[in-house]
């Protein structure tokens, strides 16, 4: 093959998933809102089962549910029935997940359920088919074809499965209120953990402050902005943040002053500059410098007074950008 009829057939397989996903959103209804009902209204967990690719999909739509506040576990249809059905308790929700919906081993375990007073939740392609008809509620993942040439390799139906499944989880999580600090008290390590449990207070400088007074000129303003990372903030007496200088009003006020080092701070300085609060989590900080391109702010304490600097610099250095 050229490297071009490579790339169409990529882009065939992306089409016919692609598809897929609009049909399946187009038939979602009544039975996915019942499985988010009765999730939501369980005080167990949710059993997620399934064999071959339906079971590799379902061990990552348990570890989804539990990174979003819904704590659900993966049971292998075959190992249930040596001792792991001891797991299932009757105010957990089970999730069966068959493209076919008449794997024997999935069959099986959902008599074992039924009989434990489990409420039975089908992920298939065939909602007639056994699985479908004897389950409480049934999530149509039918697909038209596999993106396997020989219609035979589980693909499409798979990508359908696995965004069913995240379907379910978000929707729950909407549900139940989960948010950011609850995000961030399941995933403390890595780069999540950092962009959601790092502060401003964790990370923003408190010493040797790159403070002025009112009175204060361009001069003094300028060695600030040298030595202490681009920014200058001005205040009263009483610490009292009144405005801020940086590097960009710096220059600005050089494209028509010949000598700006006379020119006091106040005539210069932004009244109204972003700030920041100690307490609040650093990647909010992250998005306000974005949007408003800037790369340090002043962090004020609760009552208005300078508390420390925050500069993009030491975020990126937190891992939280």
């Amino acid at each position: 093959m050229t490297k071009k009829e490579i790339v169409a057939r990529g882009k065939r397989v992306l089409r016919i998933e692609k598809d897929a996903l609009g049909e399946t959103e187009k038939r979602l209804g009544e039975g996915f809102a019942r499985a988010v009902e009765a999730i939501a209204r369980s005080n167990g967990r949710v059993i997620v089962t399934g064999v071959g690719k339906s079971g590799l999909v379902g061990r990552k739509i348990a570890a989804t549910f539990t990174s979003t506040g819904t704590p659900a576990t993966f049971l292998h249809p075959a190992d249930s029935v040596h001792g792991d059905l001891g797991i299932v308790g009757a105010s957990d929700v089970a999730l069966l997940i068959s493209k076919s919906g008449e794997s024997e081993e999935v069959l099986h375990l959902l008599d074992h359920l039924k009989r434990l007073g489990v409420c039975t939740i089908a992920l298939t392609s065939s909602v007639t088919s056994t699985l479908g008809r004897h389950s409480d509620i049934a999530l149509d993942g039918w697909v038209k074809e596999e993106a396997c040439p020989h219609d035979l390799a589980p693909t499409t139906s798979t990508t359908v499965a696995l965004a069913l499944g995240d379907a379910l989880a978000i929707a729950l999580l909407e549900e139940k209120g989960f948010n950011a600090d609850d995000f961030a008290r399941l995933h403390p390590g890595g780069a999540i953990g950092r962009r959601l449990l790092t502060r401003v207070a964790d990370v923003m400088v408190t010493d040797r402050l790159p403070v002025l007074g009112k009175k204060a000129t361009m001069r003094e303003a300028v060695v600030l902005l040298a030595e202490r990372r681009g920014i200058a903030i001005v205040t009263d007496k009483k610490g009292k943040v009144e405005g801020v200088i940086t590097t960009g009003d710096l220059t600005r006020l050089m494209e028509h002053e010949e000598n700006v080092f006379p020119i006091s701070v106040s005539q210069v300085m932004n009244r109204t500059p972003k700030v920041a609060q100690a307490d609040e989590l650093g990647s909010a900080v992250v998005f306000r410098m974005e949007t408003h391109g800037i790369i340090a702010m002043p962090v004020l304490s609760p009552t208005g007074e300078i508390a420390g600097v925050i500069h993009l610099h030491d975020l990126m250095r937190a891992g939280v950008v």
